[in-house]
């Protein structure tokens, strides 16, 4: 029996509402998820909200409620926007929920137990928003120099902190994260992150990292059950999820059948967190090197402009007003919106976004092109043939049938390779260059002269059968991509209830002649210009 492939995003923190970089990363993982499943393969995908923690604590405390009140208000926000995007997760794993708290407080345990862990005191520098505890050596700081420092991550000024907890041995496990990452070139993706990673581990790591936070200062988090004055710091809470969701304290036999995670995907901004801590986290809970994650793909920020975006700064992309407002004339909004952020920037390099650059997109890709082929296609299939799709004749001319009929069915192979890699762009631009070979074979052949000319409806059949299989094969490879667009071409050319199958993306000749295409709709309208962007609205932290 073959393992599940397992993917997992981040736990969103749900101090605010989501904005567009979850919403990237979902889609990016959704997007994988479904094209594993279009091939035939059995996929799990994890995704869900860290819940816990300083910041959570003082949003609720801002709001006038309990921090668990505040938190479950703030979730169905998270659940809301991945139902509007069609994100096909299987499991949505929330840190409160009580499956996840009983298994971390069980690993907690077994560390202490076996010695992994050692309370001291820490003496240094501490960053509230990241909720993070930073070295001299990592602020490249001599001992004793003076002013207060700024985070490494946000920027934000640093408190000194003196206070108790219990640590895990970071340094001490350093050669054997080295030795790891080197016989694992793809551990991290894209290169570029992965030597970032490389460089870090030439650097000695701090000696200790502490899991823990005094109750006292952080009152919302999972009671630490030998050390009741303490709670799990929620990074590592964080962390534990992706093995406590799919059973690995509760159920060893299904966990066995989806551990080592294919696949995290995350931003760039919490490398370090999955890429030094987690794996010797999962080092000291015994796991072996095979059983550590195949790999951890940081993707990059969207910014506004040249600025990263902020919850500070006042410039957050918020996705449901722009599906919801921005989009609100396109029948499928959340799959433009997919498309552009797949396909705008490659996957691993920060991207700018601006409405200018969204409707770009909308109008030249989608619907002069996209939507241009499935539009025209359909309705000469309605003019031509009365609504069905006809019997093709011989094969025309080589110059224009045959190009067209072999990119379409190379198509599969050249976006399975862009996909192996990761790369979303460069599989839509794949898909997109078929579509404009379409465009261009309708204006070569000219169906319309020859519907006009005696002697040529063998021909015209034969060009409006090559169309339909050339948009069926498209409707096929779109579906990870833009799912409700798929199903609709799917709809709109007849087959109904038919199966998308990724392998027969590959084969020519699969629709029946006879088969009656449904009611045509456009896809992508074109009833309004692109607006001028406003400024992006601001959100309360």
């Amino acid at each position: 029996m073959s393992k599940t492939l397992y993917l997992t995003t981040p736990l969103y923190y749900v101090n605010a509402a989501p904005h567009i970089g979850h919403s990237y990363t979902n889609i990016a993982a959704d997007c994988l998820a479904r094209y594993h499943r279009l091939r035939g393969e059995e996929v799990f995908l994890l995704t869900g909200t860290d819940e816990h923690g300083q910041k959570i604590a003082q949003a609720a405390a801002a709001a006038g409620k309990h921090p668990q009140e505040f938190v479950d208000g703030v979730v169905p926000q998270f659940e809301g926007l991945w139902k509007t995007l069609n994100i096909s997760y299987d499991d949505f794993i929330r840190t409160t929920q009580e499956r996840h708290v009983t298994a971390v407080q069980a690993m907690l345990t077994t560390l202490h137990a076996d010695g992994k862990l050692k309370r001291a005191v820490y003496q240094g520098w501490y960053c509230t928003p990241d909720e993070t505890f930073w070295t001299e050596g990592e602020l490249g700081r001599e001992p004793g120099t003076a002013g207060t420092p700024a985070c490494p991550s946000c920027q934000r000024p640093l408190e000194q902190t003196t206070e108790e907890g219990w640590y895990l041995e970071l340094r001490a496990a350093q050669p054997w994260l080295k030795a790891f990452v080197s016989s694992h070139p793809a551990f991290v993706r894209p290169e570029s992150r992965y030597n970032e990673l490389r460089s870090l581990l030439e650097q000695p790591l701090p000696e200790y990292l502490c899991i823990t936070r005094p109750r006292n200062r952080v009152p919302w988090g999972i009671e630490v059950p030998f050390s009741r004055e303490h709670v799990v710091y929620v990074w590592i809470d964080a962390l534990f999820n992706y093995i406590t969701a799919p059973g690995y304290v509760s159920e060893p036999a299904r966990f066995a059948g989806l551990w080592p995670a294919d696949l995290h995907v995350i931003g760039k901004d919490i490398l370090r967190h999955h890429a030094l801590y987690w794996p010797i986290l999962l080092k000291a809970l015994g796991f072996p090197d095979e059983w550590m994650p195949t790999m951890i793909f940081a993707h990059g920020w969207w910014k506004v402009g040249e600025q990263k975006m902020s919850k500070s700064m006042g410039n957050i992309v918020d996705p449901t007003v722009v599906v919801g407002r921005v989009l609100a004339d396109q029948p499928f909004a959340a799959d433009v919106y997919r498309y552009f952020l797949l396909r705008e920037v490659p996957f691993g390099q920060d991207g700018a976004f601006s409405e200018s650059a969204l409707f770009t997109r909308l109008h030249a890709d989608l619907a002069n092109d996209l939507g241009n082929l499935v539009n025209r296609t359909l309705s000469m299939l309605e003019r031509y043939c009365a609504g069905q799709i006809p019997q093709p004749g011989p094969v025309g001319c080589a110059v224009e049938d045959e190009p067209l009929q072999r990119a379409a069915v190379q198509l599969p192979g050249r976006v399975e390779a862009a996909m192996a890699r990761i790369e979303f762009s460069v599989a839509l631009d794949a898909v997109m260059q078929v579509v404009s070979q379409a465009n261009r074979y309708i204006e070569a052949t000219a169906p319309w002269k020859l519907a006009k000319e005696e002697g040529h409806l063998s021909r015209l059949h034969t060009v409006l059968y090559v169309l339909a299989e050339v948009v069926r094969i498209i409707a096929i490879l779109l579906e990870p991509f833009m799912p409700s667009v798929s199903l609709e071409i799917w709809r709109q050319f007849g087959y109904g209830d038919q199966p998308r199958r990724w392998r027969d993306a590959s084969q020519w000749g699969l629709t029946d002649a006879g088969q009656q295409i449904g009611k045509p709709s456009i896809l992508f309208p074109k009833n309004q210009q692109s607006p001028p962007a406003p400024s992006p609205q601001p959100r309360a932290s």
